[in-house]
């Protein structure tokens, strides 16, 4: 036989021994109807299927039946109770007989009093709300009357029973399966592997302890949870948190049928927070949950949960390291990893990325990349594997890669897309030589920390953090998207007012979240005005005081780890706290441009595609300006010779410098305009 087939076979059996019983009590109240079997009643469903004198079932055969007695320790009366539920559903037989024993033709269908009445082995504790029928709703009693309403056996069982795996209707949308991932990296199997030694039956008989998995990185904490419990022979299915219900009722559902689908099917069940939320965590619903089941629970969330009555055993979930991710990118790329001269290297240096965004980045790259007409063929992954087209295919995956680790950033901060050049930038020498070593610290800071063994001093002091001081206007964020250009990387401004909190410890939070985003893709970020966060350290007269300075000495010491480039903007220099001063790596004081400066960025201000009648770079160099309201000075001279339909003349410039001064409540001398008419 098939199973299905051996698994009718038993059911039937089954439920001829309780259907029997039921004929036998029914007979004593009046006349039995006649048995199904006969020709006197045709039509009758017999649940008998294809069950011949010569077929049997190994005697081993694990029925859906027996299963379900060993699951959930039904005894003999709690099975048969089961047993006559189902029969109404599956067998016509039940009904009529139902109806004899009960005395009333109406009543077709089966009651706790009936089975009291007619079962064998009956006992009253099998109807309490503690018993497995009632505690695991495998019966539902449908009226108030607990003996004498119509017992219904739950649709999730009857299928079941039936040997049709169909999930409970009411956990659909709550819960999804998890597939278990083809490759884990050997840090990550490491922890599936502790996890799977948590869940080995107790001598003593302790509960199982629930698995929080803390950090980032969705898919990498999926994978973990799906390794561990295919080392135990468990599946696992997610349900996300924002879901879990407050109502106690409501919660106490949920709880037994998590736990009971998890029985039915063999399954674990993953709580997954949701990493990317940016306001305050939702209720600690998931510790209520987790109290009411017994079954194996994981936690999936960045920092840890609050715990409730079960041991909690908590696993940091870090992304793979630098070897590891090497590892991947060779695997997806194939052949293209060798023929891509070094590239590889490059993007594991400044992208931290989960196995899952480095598939991700590789598959958008191979849609969006066009081949040269004459390039070979394709690997497995989608990626060409030509030599003549590597150059063009790295810089496709290098921007993928941006787009795959700026999906958190963008809901953090404000990302920065302009693109000047070196070029567009008038500085001294001094400072010009100091940007582009910045830029070489980030560009090989993976040879000097990694390979020249930097890093296995300790991370203190490996951060590239960078102070640009100047006066409003001399260029800082310019030079900042001239870095993000020369490094092919993201610029983001952060917001101070979306960090720093009112509420005692929420900015250490706001600051881990930008920085553990930052660092997936290597950001540049741009701490605007930062002597308003970073200013100096209070002395302590209140407790206001004394967790202001616990932010700024947590920031100090992330700043220290951040592998990437953070960047700090201030006008008043002297405003920054000295112990800040002394961690920072780079500080580029930006002057006041003189005449000649401001000469060269009049020049430099007005695009190729504007027209212009007699505009003279010397003369406006007399307007003492910085490069910020030169720029603004020439936007609103276009605006009006745009308005007057004529080319940007002098006098469209005077009177934009005219309302530049107001608006920086400066009088305009006749100096800085002589020679203007």
């Amino acid at each position: 036989m098939s199973w299905h087939e051996a698994n009718q076979h038993e059911l039937s059996h089954a439920l001829d021994s309780v259907r029997d019983a039921l004929r036998r009590y029914a007979q004593r109240r009046g006349p039995a109807p006649p048995h199904p079997d006969t020709p006197d009643t045709p039509g009758t469903r017999d649940t008998h299927v294809g069950r011949t004198p010569s077929e049997s079932p190994p005697a081993d055969f694990p029925s859906a039946l027996a299963q379900l007695v060993t699951t959930f320790r039904l005894s003999r009366f709690e099975r048969d109770v089961l047993l006559l539920c189902a029969g109404v559903e599956l067998d016509a037989a039940f009904g009529p007989l139902c109806a004899v024993a009960n005395g009333d033709t109406g009543q077709r269908y089966a009651t706790f009093g009936l089975a009291l009445a007619a079962l064998p082995g009956a006992h009253w504790s099998a109807l309490t709300p503690a018993a497995p029928l009632r505690r695991w709703r495998l019966v539902e009693v449908s009226g108030a009357g607990l003996t004498t309403s119509p017992l219904r056996i739950d649709e999730r069982i009857l299928n079941y029973l039936a040997g049709v795996p169909h999930p409970d209707e009411r956990l659909t949308g709550l819960i999804s399966p998890v597939q278990h991932a083809n490759e884990l990296p050997p840090s990550h199997q490491i922890i599936a592997a502790r996890i799977a030694a948590l869940w080995q039956p107790s001598e003593r008989g302790e509960p199982t302890p629930v698995v929080q998995l803390c950090g980032d990185g969705t898919f990498d904490k999926r994978a973990i949870a799906a390794e561990a419990c295919t080392r135990v022979g468990l599946g696992l299915h997610a349900l996300a948190a924002d879901l879990i219900p407050a109502a106690p009722g409501e919660l106490q559902t949920l709880a037994r049928l998590l736990e009971r689908e998890g029985a039915l099917t063999g399954s674990a069940l993953l709580i997954e927070f949701d990493d990317n939320r940016i306001e305050a965590p939702p209720p600690a619903g998931s510790a209520r949950l987790t109290d009411q089941m017994a079954g194996p629970v994981l936690i999936a969330t960045r920092e840890r949960r609050p715990s409730g009555r079960r041991p909690n055993v908590v696993f940091d979930v870090s992304k793979p390291t630098p070897a590891e991710q090497r590892a991947v990118w060779h695997h997806v790329l194939g052949d293209a990893a060798v023929r891509l001269n070094g590239q590889v290297e490059q993007m594991v240096t400044q992208f931290n990325l989960s196995t899952d965004l480095i598939r991700a980045a590789c598959a958008d790259a191979a849609g969006r990349f066009q081949p040269p007409a004459s390039s070979g063929s394709e690997t497995t992954s989608g990626v060409v594997s030509d030599a003549r087209g590597a150059p063009d295919l790295a810089a496709t995956i290098w921007e993928s890669c941006r787009v795959q680790a700026r999906v958190r950033m963008d809901e953090l901060a404000q990302r920065i897309t302009g693109a000047p050049t070196w070029d567009d930038l008038v500085l001294p020498d001094a400072q010009r030589h100091i940007l582009r070593d910045i830029a070489a610290h980030v560009r090989h800071r993976t040879t000097v920390y990694e390979h020249w063994g930097f890093a296995k001093q300790g991370s203190r002091g490996l951060g590239i953090t960078t102070l640009f001081a100047g006066a409003s206007g001399t260029g800082k964020t310019m030079a900042a998207e001239v870095l993000a250009g020369e490094l092919r990387l993201d610029l983001y401004r952060i917001d101070l007012s979306t960090v720093v909190s009112k509420y005692i410890g929420e900015t250490e939070k706001n600051l881990r979240r930008i920085f553990d985003a930052a660092e997936a893709g290597g950001a540049i970020l741009l701490f605007d005005e930062a002597d308003a966060l970073f200013g100096k350290r209070s002395e302590v007269k209140d407790s206001h005081d004394r967790y202001a300075n616990i932010e700024v000495s947590y920031l100090l010491q992330r700043m220290e780890a951040y592998r990437g480039l953070a960047i700090l903007t201030t006008n008043l220099k002297s405003a920054l706290d000295t112990a800040f001063l002394r961690r920072i790596r780079f500080i580029v004081q930006f002057p006041f441009p003189d005449a000649e400066q401001r000469a060269e960025i009049w020049q430099r201000v007005f695009p190729r595609e504007m027209p212009v009648d007699g505009v003279r770079a010397d003369l406006l160099a007399q307007l003492n300006l910085a490069g910020g309201n030169i720029r603004s000075v020439a936007l609103n001279a276009a605006f009006l010779a745009a308005d007057a339909e004529e080319p940007v003349r002098m006098s469209h410039l005077l009177r934009a410098a005219r309302s530049e001064y107001a608006k920086l409540e400066r009088p305009l001398t006749e100096a800085e305009t002589a020679g203007w008419d």
